[in-house]
Parts: structure tokens; sequence; C-alpha cells
């Protein structure tokens, strides 16, 4: 485990790390990291000294200060992440207990213990002079299961005192949409010689809107009906959330995590309608809203037993999301209005608890894991229909109200060793017995015993390159809102209720090469390949009807990467360029046609791409950022739908790091008229390919103007 350091290591790390930033000033940007590498490694060594901890320095790969990252003048250690050369933060699924680790940032050596509540959220409570140095090491090389290829490792200190941030950034669009005047957070944190806090306070909030024509064609191709639309959508995600950390003098640690929160959603869309289809000029009136409450608590423990090291975790987490839709057609000649009404209640939580145990042996480490789960979601809902006077009258939809439960244990056994100079080894045998049930009259209680483990290599085969792989059997966490019927109102599509979901299980190959470029930059490349059996998508369900369900198998590839590049070799200081990429394709055998098809809106492509420029000798700064992506239709059995954008979303901002004390950042979005495109051909008969009609949907939403403010206190 990485040693945390108490805050007189931490200002000697700074002298240490300071001197070399300052030598290394106008030296190129790998010098400069092998510099300060240098400095942390004299650090690590009096850490080592004082706490007795062993060290992971002859596994990191590089070391950041945070004086490295002064020309951004972060508020924050994720700000700092998200400036680290090739590497990106994985928040993780966050959905299959708290087994094997699904992100790659550590604190103090530390896994997180949340899920919403996860790395980011962590990263962004920790202000910048709590942070000693961010270490990228080899994850094989750390006794945390799960983890390969470059991790990130946030080493912290308590400055002593209350410290804090905060941030606060309206919008506004230039297109029918209201301001945003309520985004923004509020952290402190404190701590003193052996242990430390965080709490912050935050809204993450936005006012979307689009506008635009609907066409909708007969099969012929022939106009039948134009529909002039207006959506908003108007959402609010606003929570308290904390950590807590203390290390005893016998060095037994004790984390906590949490978080309480909410979500504010309200939707509406108004389609004036005309055409051919109908004889009658209508208006059609969409409004749907959520109002969720949610909470979230992880504790672990950890301490010496038996000659190594026992940690007991346990997590729990409720939300109680209410929601409704309701949709409403009126005829200009005044005939009765249609409307349907969908309202539904949903419940769910989670409770783990969990055992870890590491001890040496076999040259390297051992850690035995036990975890035991119970995963559940209750749903109450109602649909319900205009009567010709105008009230809501109840109809039938045949299993819209049920619960889902599944009871889950799972052990396993994780090896790690360095099995060469540069080459660690880590290697993961163990299953899982899981029993999901569902109530109602379509309920059943089916068990399932499932082999998992992985195999994992990472190779730091020289200075400027690493490369890491890994094979896994991996089981999914299927998504209970799947096994219940439900309405989308908007599109008018019906899911019948499912209660023969089987969870996917799938072999998965993974390789990582982080690829150093020298005073240019960096390129990391992670190419991918996933074997999936019981590949959940739209099926057919015996009796009528459609819905998720189970497909044999399927199959998904690509590539993904990071680039960045440094000016500084180029004669210029102070511009950076990062691109991030994705490349990828997917295979499934359609259950009606048989043909084989892209897996249902997989995304096949993206590009991102931010420039920035820093001026020198001043606190000014200027950047901009394009991004595009591309994914795979929706295909259910009487439709296929594109959800897509035209091309490139850009931005440019104008950054001044020095106005009182506070970041000031003002920036314009969508400069190139950006729309929202929505295509969707109906069938009569898709099998047969009869085509019923045609929508062909074409959105803008205007130009945004955001202004950025953060301060520190």
């Amino acid at each position: 485990m990485v040693a945390r350091h108490s805050p007189t290591l931490m200002k000697q790390a700074i002298l240490l790390c300071g001197t070399a930033t300052l030598c290394a000033a106008f030296a190129p940007a790998q010098a400069r990291a092998e510099m300060v590498m240098v400095a942390s490694s004299a650090v690590d060594s009096a850490a080592e000294d004082e706490t007795g901890q062993a060290s992971t320095q002859a596994n990191t790969r590089r070391t950041f200060v945070p004086e490295d990252f002064a020309r951004f003048a972060p508020r924050s250690a994720l700000d700092m992440a998200r400036q680290i050369p090739g590497f990106s933060i994985r928040e993780g699924e966050g959905d299959r207990g708290l087994g094997q680790a699904d992100t790659n940032v550590l604190i103090n050596g530390r896994r997180i213990s949340g899920k919403s509540n996860g790395p980011v959220a962590a990263l962004q409570r920790i202000p910048t002079n709590e942070v000693v140095r961010l270490e990228l090491v080899d994850g094989a090389s750390l006794d945390i299961g799960g983890l390969t290829g470059q991790v990130l490792n946030v080493v912290t200190a308590s400055a002593g005192g209350i410290s804090g941030q905060f941030r606060y950034s309206p919008q506004i669009r230039s297109r029918g949409t209201p301001a945003r005047l309520y985004e923004g957070s509020v952290a402190f944190a404190g701590g003193g010689q052996k242990d430390e806090w965080t709490l912050a306070l935050q809204n993450d909030s936005n006012r979307r809107g689009d506008d635009g024509p609907e066409r909708v064609f007969d099969s012929a191709g022939n106009l039948i009906d134009l529909r002039e639309e207006i959506r908003n959508s108007d959402f609010d995600v606003f929570g308290l959330s904390g950590s807590y950390t203390r290390i005893a003098n016998n060095e037994n640690v004790l984390n906590i995590t949490g978080q309480i929160g909410g979500v504010i959603r309200r939707d509406t869309e108004i389609s004036e309608r005309s055409g051919p289809i109908s004889p009658v000029d209508r208006t059609r009136s969409l409004r749907s809203t959520e109002d969720e409450f949610n909470v979230e608590l992880g504790v672990d423990y950890q301490f010496a037993v038996l000659g190594g090291r026992l940690k007991l975790i346990a997590f729990h987490r409720y939300e109680d999301s209410p929601t409704t839709s309701v949709q409403i057609t009126e005829f200009a000649d005044g005939s009765p209005a249609d409307g349907t009404r969908f309202v539904r209640d949903a419940d769910e939580g989670e409770t783990i608890g969990r055992a870890e145990f590491t001890f040496g042996a076999l040259g390297g480490d051992l850690v035995y894991a036990i975890e035991g789960a119970r995963n559940y979601l209750d749903i109450s809902s109602a649909l319900e229909a205009l009567d010709t006077q105008g009230a809501f009258q109840p109809v039938g939809l045949a299993g819209a109200s049920a619960r889902v439960e599944e009871d889950r244990v799972d052990t396993g056994l994780t090896y790690s060793r360095g099995v060469a100079q540069g080459l660690q080894l880590q290697v993961s045998l163990g299953g899982e017995y899981s029993r999901i049930s569902q109530s109602g009259p379509f309920g059943q209680t089916r068990t399932f015993y499932r082999p998992k483990g992985f195999v994992a290599l990472d190779w730091k085969a020289s200075s400027d390159l690493s490369i890491a792989g890994r094979v896994e059997r991996r089981v999914g966490q299927l998504n209970f809102f799947d096994f219940i019927a439900s309405v989308d109102l908007d599109q008018d599509r019906t899911d019948v209720t499912n209660a023969n979901l089987v969870p996917p299980q799938s072999w998965v190959l993974e390789v990582e090469a982080n690829i150093g470029l020298g005073a240019l930059g960096s390129l990391a490349l992670r190419p991918f390949y996933e074997d999936i059996s019981d590949i959940v998508d739209q099926i057919p369900i015996a009796g009528g009807g459609q819905a998720p369900g189970n497909l044999p198998s399927a199959k998904s590839y690509g590539v993904e990467g990071d680039l960045t590049l440094l000016s500084e070799p180029l004669g210029w200081r102070g511009t950076r360029a990062d691109l991030g990429f994705r490349y990828a394709g997917s295979s499934v055998r359609d259950p009606l046609i048989g043909n084989k098809r892209e897996l249902g809106g997989f995304r096949t492509a993206s590009i991102n791409a931010d420039l920035r420029h820093d001026f020198r000798g001043t606190s000014w700064a200027v950047g901009g950022s394009a991004n595009w992506s591309d994914n795979a239709p929706n295909v259910r059995l009487d439709e296929i739908a594109l959800d897509r954008e035209s091309f490139a979303f850009v931005s440019a901002f104008v950054e001044n790091k020095d106005i009182a004390g506070l970041t000031v950042r003002a920036s314009v979005n969508n400069l190139v008229n950006r729309k929202n495109r929505f295509d969707r051909t109906v069938f009569a008969d898709r099998a047969a390919g009869i085509v019923d009609f045609v929508e062909d949907r074409d959105r803008t939403f205007g130009m945004i103007f955001t202004l950025a403010i953060e301060g520190s206190f």
C-alpha cells in the first residue's frame, strides 16, 4: 500500500519536489517529470523509515506534484488529475457490488468505497493545498483485485485548519431556454495529524431545449404530417457528500464516505401538428416530472490480524424516484382531447457486506475476499387514458407493478507479484451464487452459479513504454427495470414484463499501451474485445409483445485512446492539445430477421479534442474544444430509430486565473450550430420489410454562453 504522509513529511515533499520543479522550470516536460520523480523517491524513503510501510515507487510510472499544474490554476485534486497527459479517469459502472475494482483512482493507496459518490466526487472535494503528489502506478503491482494498467494514486496530507473551494457557473442560451442560475458547489476540507475530512454541497443544474420541425412520411415517401416542436428540459441534481479518514497509532484505518441528495426534473414538449394524416390541426403536449431522493453510505475499517491486513466494508444505498408522464392532444375543431398518463414510483436499494484479507505468500501478495449483497427494485405503476368527459380512467398494463430482488454471494482469491524486472502478474479465481426473484403473476425465483476471474500482466518495457494486458471472465449486472412492463408515451412504445432475464457473461480481452513521446507528450492506446453470452437486447416475448431479453451471443471490439501534445519541442511555450478517440464495432444476430447487426445504441465512434494556450508571464489563457460521436441505431421488433447530432460541437473560451484571486472563464459553445436529429422507421411488418411510416426530426438549440467563477479559501 502507498504510505500516507504526515504534515511534516508533506513539507519535506514540497521542499524536495519544489526544488526539482524550480530547477526544471525551463526544461523539456519529460526531463522535468524525471526530476520530480527523483525528489518523490527521496520522500518515499523518508516515509518508509517513519511508517514502516512499503513504498510503491518502484512501480511508479510517473509522478506529479502540485507545482506541475500551476499554469492551470487548479482548485482541487480533480483539476490536477484531468491535466495528467495520457490519463483518463474511469468512473466504473459501479453496479456489480464492490468486488473487483472497476475504477482507476486511489486516494492514499485505498479504493473509494462509494458508487454514485465515486472518484470524481471524491477528488473534487480535495483542495490543492492538501495534495502532496499524484502518482501513476502499475495497477497489477497493488494488492487490490481488478486493478491493471495505469492507476492514479493521489497522496494527500491535511494542511491543518479548514480550507475550501467554491464554483459558480451561470449559463444562458440563445434559443428559448431559461437561464441556468443555480449551478455551483462549495467544498471544505480539514483534519489533523491522524485524520482528514471533506464535505461538499453542490448542484449540477441544467436548462436545455431545442426546437424545429419533424416530418412524417408514409411508406411511399409522401409527406403526411408536419410538426413544429419546442422542447425544454430543466433538471437539478443536488446533494451533500463527504468523507472521513482516520489512521490510528497502530496503523488501523477507518474510512467513511456518504452522500444524500436528490433530482428535480421537469420536461416539456409542445408539438403543433398539421397534415393529411388527420383532417384537423392539433396540438400535442408532453410533460414529464421526476422528484428523486437518494442516500448512500460506505464504511470500511482495515486492521492487522494473523500476520496480514483485514478490511471490512459495509455499503448501503437507497433511491426513491416517483415519475409522471402525461401526453394530451387537443384538436382545433374542439373535438374531445386524447390523452394518456403513466405514473410510476420506483424504490431501489442495495446493501453490501464485504471482507478482504491481504497477506504475503508465495513471493507476492494474496487477497481472499468474500462479499454478500442484496439488490432490489420495487415499482408501482399505473397507466390511464382520457375518456370523452376529459377524465383519466385506468388502463390495464399487466406486470407494471412488481418487486425484483437479487441475493448474491461471491468469493475469490487474488494473487499478485513481480515475476521479472518491470513485469507484474495478477491472477484472480472465484465464483458467485445469485438468486433472482420477481413478485406478481409473472414472478418466479431462479438461482445461478457463475465462475469468474482474470489474469493480468503489467510490463514496464522502458521509461517510455508500459503495456498492460488482461483476460477476464466477467458476470454482468441486469437492469431490474427491464423485468417490469413500462410505457414510453413520447414514442408510443410498450414493453411487456419479462421475468426470464438471465445475467450476461463475457470473456473480455483488454490491452493498454502507454507510450511516452518524450518532450512532445504521450499516447495511450486501449484495444478491447468482448465475447458476450446471454446479451440483453430487444426480443419477442411468448404470449405477445416485446421487451428486453437475452440473445445467445454478441461481440464488441475496438480501440480507444488519448493523445497529449505539448508545444515546447516545436519552438514555442504554453500550448497543449489533447485528443481522445474511440473506434468500435459490435455484432449480434437479430431475433426477428436473423441477420447480424450492431448492438442497439452501441457507440461506434467518438472524437474529443481540446486545445489550450497559456500566455507566458500573464494570468490569461485561451482555448477551445470540439467533439463528435456516432452510435448504432436502436432496434425494436417494429422499428429502427437513430438518435444523433450533426457534425461537431465546438466551443471556445478565454480565462483569467487571477481576478482578485479568482479564476474566471467565459466560454461560447456550439459555434458551428450543431443540431439534434432523430430518425425513426416504424414497420407494419419488419420481417417482411413493410414500412408503416417514417419520422425525420431536425432541431436547433443555438449558442450557449457560460461563465465559470472558481475560488479557494
